[in-house]
């Protein structure tokens, strides 16, 4: 199945409204209180060039690639000096483009899970789970020499189970506060205007390079929001001094 076809689009726009609403009822942490349950003793303490305690912090997020769209994408974030979280598959992504993950890692940012093949994991037995969630783990360890310690489950769909497979794996859940819904639309001005409507502080944007409508939009989204005062971070600088503990959900 192409990944960006009209059966992955629907899927995505079918499940995407009922998987954030389905998360609504867990137990979530917000960036802010992953910072202040670290915050006791530490002072003026700054992490990286950025301190979200003080700072209007936002996190640029990427799923489902590398794509044939990343190299442009790349090019864009060094220009403008942006960090980002990639959220990666494996199946005809990682092991497709090896290149494009070296790189991302070598750029400084955050190369993260989308899980294997983007099986539904609340629909999986537990050994299931755990190779959707070990198999790019090993090959992302393997292409850029550091394991994974974040993940983000197809559709945002979890559950109890998938938290105790992440927390045995090392690997905490991210979800996401602002969505384009670029599935569903190549309008680039469109998705710049959905993410700009949506965003806040300590908010983390959900976008999909894999989709030709994508890429061209983030210019004007990093512009937009530079000039409102925002910082870009990757999501374990939106959490510091705290860090992201296995097994547990954050969101804002």
């Amino acid at each position: 199945m192409k990944r960006t076809g009209p059966a992955f689009r629907a899927t995505a726009a079918l499940l995407a409204t009922v998987a954030l609403t389905g998360c609504a009822s867990l137990a979530t942490t917000a960036p802010s209180a992953a910072r202040a349950q670290a915050a006791a003793g530490i002072q003026a303490a700054r992490f990286g060039s950025v301190d979200c305690r003080q700072a209007k912090c936002i996190a640029l997020t990427f799923d489902a690639g590398p794509s044939e769209n990343s190299p442009r994408l790349l090019e864009i974030l060094k220009e403008q000096q942006v960090p980002a979280t990639f959220f990666l598959l494996g199946e005809r992504h990682i092991e497709k483009y090896p290149e494009l993950v070296r790189q991302m890692a070598d750029e400084g940012h955050e190369v993260a899970s989308h899980t294997w093949d983007h099986k539904i994991l609340t629909r999986l037995e537990p050994d299931e789970i755990r190779e959707e969630l070990q198999r790019p783990n090993d090959e992302i360890e393997r292409l850029t020499g550091r394991r994974p310690t974040l993940m983000r489950p197809p559709q945002g769909r979890t559950n109890d189970t998938v938290h105790e497979i992440c927390r045995e794996l090392g690997l905490a859940e991210v979800l996401w506060s602002v969505t384009a819904k670029d599935y569903r639309t190549n309008d680039s001005a469109l998705i710049q205007k959905r993410v700009l409507a949506q965003a806040s502080r300590d908010g983390i944007i959900l976008l999909h390079d894999i989709y030709p409508g994508t890429v061209p939009a983030v210019p004007g989204i990093i512009d937009a929001l530079k000039e409102r005062g925002y910082v870009f971070v990757t999501v374990p600088q939106l959490l510091a001094p705290g860090k992201a503990v296995p097994g547990k959900v954050y969101r804002p």
